[in-house]
């Protein structure tokens, strides 16, 4: 009975791998075409020829640029990220504690935003072109209409200069309690809460008005059920294909998208990582970094597309 459900699954998986190995091919590319010497940053404009020519040697930049790859991936497949340029640290060892910190900002909004989202929207597809719909609609889309750095500095003006709620910088460090650290990332996590809201809240209502439209939903109002019943019963659970696509494409972006926000607050996550190693020109970081955001990337694509599948009746239920 559930043939067609793990074929379809095995499916996904295999295109997201696939389209995973892709992306490690164009980001090794990308970061091998960027402007510049690598081992000139590295020993500075001082450097004789002779110490240039031996560090490339010694960083494996005289080999062909394939094999140059294939030595790469074959680290990463074993585990090993490479080693840091800049200071000779494990990258992997260095992106530990910084990809929990991410994760646990990205969990937090995730935790707010997702059921605040759909509960709104909701409430905009109960009172759809009515006042409540009008300002949910009208409040998110001045929120997706602005840049994360722009709400980032308005959100720390209000919150963290003008009434002194919260910190201004989101400075975490070990031995932190849980209430401690939510207060030190409180003013980044409502910074991602609002970016997020508008997409997952107006997929929500666009959904939940689609399947509005459907002859069941006309037989439950010949019934003389009310609109909330109707909605909360027979809508939502018919509307949840979309809705958790999209709630999985945007609980990606707050892992991947955190970069702007990381920086913006000084919080030492993996944005922060990556932006302060592009400056330091850490190819081996920049490209570990790529690859790590990628691959959780199309790993909850790949969870949102299997997640549709399973909630589709006529593949729960095949003829």
């Amino acid at each position: 009975m559930n043939h067609p459900i793990i074929k379809l699954v095995a499916q996904r998986i295999a295109l997201g791998i696939l389209l995973l190995l892709a992306v490690s091919i164009l980001i090794f590319a990308g970061t091998q075409l960027l402007p510049g010497d690598v081992a000139q940053a590295i020993l500075g404009q001082s450097a004789t020829e002779q110490s240039l020519a031996n560090l490339r040697e010694k960083l494996g930049l005289n080999d062909p640029a394939y094999i140059r790859y294939f030595s790469w991936l074959g680290g990463i497949l074993q585990g090993d990220l490479g080693t840091a340029l800049t200071n000779g640290q494990d990258i992997a060892t260095s992106l530990g504690r910084r990809f929990g910190n991410t994760i646990f900002l990205a969990f937090w909004a995730a935790v707010i935003a997702v059921p605040l989202s759909i509960t709104l929207g909701l409430i905009a597809a109960r009172y759809a072109g009515r006042w409540p719909d009008k300002v949910i609609s009208g409040v998110t889309l001045a929120t997706i209409s602005l840049p994360e750095f722009v709400v980032g500095y308005l959100v720390m003006f209000i919150l963290a200069v003008k009434f002194r709620v919260f910190p201004s910088t989101a400075l975490v460090f070990d031995g932190m309690g849980l209430f401690e650290r939510l207060n030190a990332v409180a003013l980044p996590i409502i910074v991602l809460v609002l970016v997020v809201l508008a997409h997952m809240m107006r997929m929500t209502r666009a959904a939940i008005l689609n399947v509005m439209q459907s002859a069941y939903i006309e037989t439950a109002e010949l019934k003389g059920l009310s609109p909330s019943t109707i909605i909360r019963k027979h809508a939502f659970p018919n509307a949840i294909a979309p809705v958790v696509n999209v709630v999985m494409l945007n609980l990606a972006y707050l892992v991947v998208g955190v970069v702007v926000v990381e920086v913006v607050f000084v919080y030492p996550g993996m944005g922060q990582y990556l932006v302060d190693h592009v400056a330091k020109r850490d190819i081996p970081v920049v490209q570990a970094c790529g690859l790590i955001f990628a691959a959780v990337y199309i790993g909850l694509n790949i969870l949102a597309d299997v997640i549709s599948i399973l909630a589709n009746p006529r593949l729960r239920h095949p003829k």
